[in-house]
């Protein structure tokens, strides 16, 4: 007797065994890796050279060749020390940037379940080799070329390959074929899709030696695009530096056409625009981006696309599945319910199932056993042998038993097996299989029995087993007609099941040509205890959270009443109700639905599509091959990680690697906080560059000897713009992030106001330096200290200011300043880099400062330290009042 609930049985069973792992690994030393032709990786070297490649470095450059050309040695040497550190700076992130994105590559690469040493385990796709034997689902991505062995119900979409629209329907042979000229209709190819069915695969062809890799290495010309984000802050770094050059240019005009020499005036138009140039704007971008990605991968989402940690924060809608997102996908049979003429509800314990308070057994009941029997026929799970099992009682023995597969699957096994069905000799032989699919919500088996006999067995949806069923059992085991009274029995007891949370299954059996009836089993499935709370998040930040689900209407009601998804006044609906709706009718509707039931793909791509065509900025999630297509649609496509297929996975966005509602709530809160993060940064950024090129004009301007010499501008540069900036990307979330209605995508960077506090804030830099600098000369008359003072100002300015930058909201002598270690520590080294520069005597020829008194350190500090006051009282000049708190009451329905 064949055991059917230990392997799936197939028409050939002699290829199972496969390759052994020293076999594997020897092929694959020989074969090298199942991979396309990969990218080239962006070399150390080349990531080095492109930090040269900059607008100010460019201009830096050309300052030293004129320096040089007229023998300027001593203004030279320090712009090109400077500019090597800054490589360096810029070198070690954007290094450590390209090794996060390979592991997360590396994390994302597709797998496949291949038998090794006789066992089906999952490896890494790169790791197949020619003479593997793997096995296919729905949802699996094919890893090589492959003869089929055996399959039921097999597709594959093969447009990657062939242009076809229409998904593939493979055979196997059991015959020897000529491998060379083996028919497309018995093979499958590298990197198509399984749309359906199952099947065994024997490997012929990988890597470059597929069909896919003849054509691969056009993928070596796929180049990333930038982030929605990152072109934004691309631009503005481009605007300011034209502005910067034309003031340059203007600047040098007007000084020559005054007198000045020259080449004064030409150091001066390069001071300034060394000043201006928020040069480092993209790479903090890239680099916050990567850093808030690693971040994530902790809180187990794994996001593919970098700028999907932007959109996450302007989500407005969350379309959810139920089962093991918003529930933990840990089924548990409760009820079986068998429809006979004698209809009855069981209750069901770990010793089997009850009935009037008296515990059963399969052969105690005949309806209850044909309804077990069918739960084990019609299952792919297997129970765990007793060494898999550690729950285990006090006296050390087997507590309870365990399965694999499937949840619902191991569900049924379990149920059938604790009311005494032997799982392992069942009578039966499955000699074909419908597996479950989307479109039918069935499954069902062929089996031979041990008279020759011929058996089907159907699981799946009640609405959708009822329909086809005409017969019921009688309590002697001959066929009756399906009648009215017993329908309206059924649809009762399922209504009741469903209306308490608990999932309904309905089975049925073949018996001449005819389908009977044979009840249902109801399971629960708990709530995530995490479920409910972040639901309630969302809806304090104004995010809607919406329910897809294949399950029945009521049952997806209380399971969204319980989370807290659907309120008074929110309304359901079916896939058979969108049917019957419009688009327009659809639209009208879709702001308050918050359940939609039984539901196929064709349907989630439409209610994607309905809430994007209201504004919403919509995440979808999903886990099976046809779901690829909402998730595509989606602004936001999420994967499960644990129950997702290959093509989702591959498909999506982000991927939640615990298949956890709350981690995807998570994610938005992540996203909301590397925006709030880039704002933070880039406010400081550019309020800062203001402050230099003010410092710098506004001598000018005033007839007042260069207020900074280069070098000194590049140490400004070097202290101020990398490590703090880094830094404020890495801020913890502000409490009020999820308080707030979602950002609009098509929102102005500065909107809020932020415009207004870079402008102010850095016109107060400027005006405080010049002041440091003007006091200095005329109490010291010495130009050396005048600057060294404009020097410390202007630095201390900006690192006070940082600690500004630390939130929209609050105040500088509010905001938690131990939240961010490393922003402490990035200001304490760039301190101590502008102390080294003034008091270590071999900083000082390379920066021109002199060693301050402490009056005249005070007096530079003191000028600092005016600088958060005035950002306090300017606002009010300016605006004529306080700004708007940004903290938002949202409607909670």
């Amino acid at each position: 007797m064949l055991d059917i609930l230990e392997k799936k049985l197939t028409e050939n069973q002699t290829t199972r065994k496969g390759l052994t792992t020293a076999e594997a690994e020897k092929r694959l030393s020989t074969d090298g890796e199942n991979r396309l032709a990969k990218k080239k990786k962006t070399s150390a070297a080349k990531i080095f050279a492109g930090q040269f490649h900059d607008v100010m470095v460019m201009i830096l450059l050309v300052s030293v060749v004129i320096s040089v050309a007229l023998g300027q040695y001593a203004d030279a040497v320090p712009i090109v020390l400077i500019v090597i550190i800054n490589a360096a700076l810029g070198f070690i992130q954007e290094y450590r940037c390209e090794k996060t994105l390979e592991k997360l590559e590396n994390m994302t690469a597709p797998t496949a379940m291949v038998y090794r040493d006789g066992r089906l385990v999952k490896i890494p796709a790169s790791e197949v080799v020619a003479g593997d034997v793997f096995t296919l689902e729905a949802g699996d991505r094919v890893p090589c070329d492959g003869y089929i062995n055996s399959s039921r119900a097999l597709s594959c979409d093969e447009s990657a390959l062939t242009g076809e629209a229409v998904p593939a329907i493979k055979k196997c042979r059991t015959s020897e074929i000529d491998f060379t000229a083996l028919n497309k209709d018995y093979m499958v190819y590298m990197g198509t899709v399984v749309t359906k069915g199952v099947g065994e695969v024997t490997a012929v062809a990988t890597g470059e030696r597929s069909q896919m890799g003849r054509v691969s290495t056009m993928l070596d010309e796929i180049k990333e695009p930038e982030t929605p984000l990152q072109k934004k802050l691309g631009e503005l770094g481009r605007t300011l530096a034209i502005i910067c050059l034309a003031v340059c240019v203007v600047v040098f005009i007007a000084g020559v056409l005054r007198g000045e020499p020259v080449l004064n005036m030409a150091m001066t138009g390069i001071t300034i625009a060394i000043a201006a140039i928020p040069e480092g704007l993209p790479a903090t971008v890239t680099i916050a981006l990567a850093l808030a990605v690693r971040k994530m991968l902790k809180r187990q989402a794994l996001v593919h696309r970098l700028h999907s940690v932007e959109t996450l924060g302007c989500a407005t809608v969350i379309c959810t599945d139920k089962t093991g997102t918003v529930t933990m996908n840990k089924m548990t049979v409760t009820d079986i319910f068998t429809c006979t003429e004698k209809s009855r509800a069981y209750g069901v314990t770990k010793e089997g199932a009850s009935f009037d308070d008296k515990a059963l057994k399969a052969w105690e009941s005949p309806d209850l056993g044909r309804i077990l029997l069918c739960g084990a026929a019609c299952n792919n799970a297997r129970l765990c042998p007793p060494e898999k099992i550690k729950k285990r009682d006090r006296g050390g023995r087997q507590s309870e038993l365990s399965a694999e597969g499937d949840p619902t699957e191991t569900a049924i096994l379990i149920a059938c097996a604790n009311a005494g069905i032997n799982v392992s000799s069942l009578g039966y032989r499955r000699t074909d299989e419908f597996p479950f699919e989307s479109e039918t919500r069935s499954m069902t088996v062929i089996c031979a029995d041990e008279k020759g006999g011929t058996t089907a067995f159907r699981k799946g949806a009640f609405d959708v087993i009822i329909k086809e069923c005409s017969h019921v059992f009688s309590d002697s085991g001959e066929l009756l007609t399906f009648g009215g009274a017993m329908r309206k029995q059924a649809f009762y007891k399922c209504d009741e099941y469903a209306s308490k949370g608990l999932r309904v299954i309905a089975f049925s059996q073949q018996v001449d040509g005819e389908w009977a009836f044979l009840g249902l089993m109801a399971m629960k499935d708990p709530l995530r205890a995490e479920a409910a709370k972040a639901v309630a998040e969302c809806q304090r930040a104004g995010i809607k959270t919406v329910m897809i689900t294949g399950d029945h209407k009521l049952t997806a009601q209380a399971i969204a009443k319980e989370a807290g998804i659907m309120k008074a006044g929110s309304i359901a609906l079916t896939g058979d109700e969108l049917d019957r709706m419009d688009d327009k009718q659809l639209d009208e509707v879709i702001e308050n639905c918050r359940v939609f039931a039984r539901v196929t793909p064709e349907h989630k791509l439409r209610i994607v599509k309905a809430f994007k065509n209201r504004g919403h900025v919509c995440a979808m999630t999903g886990d099976g091959v046809n779901d690829a297509p909402a998730i595509k649609e989606a602004d936001i496509g999420v994967s499960m990680g644990i129950s997702g297929t290959e093509v989702t996975k591959q498909a999506a966005d982000v991927i939640l690697l615990d298949d956890n509602f709350a981690t995807l709530v998570n994610s938005v809160e992540e996203g909301r906080t590397i925006y709030q993060n880039i704002r933070k940064f880039v406010r400081y950024l550019i309020s800062c560059n203001i402050g230099e090129v003010i410092t710098m004009l506004g001598g000018i301007l005033m007839g007042l000897p260069m207020v900074l010499l280069p070098a000194q501008i590049l140490l400004v540069n070097l202290v101020t713009d990398s490590l703090p900036a880094i830094a404020l990307g890495l801020e913890p979330a502000e409490s009020s992030v999820m308080k707030k209605p979602p950002r609009k995508e098509d929102d102005s960077f500065f909107s809020g106001g932020l415009m207004w506090h870079i402008v102010i804030r850095g016109l107060l830099i400027g005006i405080c330096t010049l002041a440091s600098f003007t006091v200095l000369l005329t109490n010291t008359h010495s130009l050396g200290t005048a600057r060294t003072g404009a020097l410390i100002t202007l630095v201390l300015s900006q690192l006070i200011h940082v600690f500004e930058c630390k939130s929209e909201e609050k105040t500088l002598f509010t905001v938690p300043y131990l939240s961010n270690p490393f922003l402490l520590f990035s200001v304490f080294i760039s301190a101590a880099a502008l102390f080294a520069g003034i008091w270590l005597p071999v900083l000082q020829k390379i920066f021109f400062t002199a060693v301050p008194s402490l009056g005249e350190f005070l007096v530079a500090a003191s000028a600092a330290a005016i600088v958060p006051v005035g950002a306090g009282i300017m606002p009010k000049l300016f605006m004529g009042k306080k700004s708007p708190d940004v903290t938002v009451n949202i409607p909670q329905n």
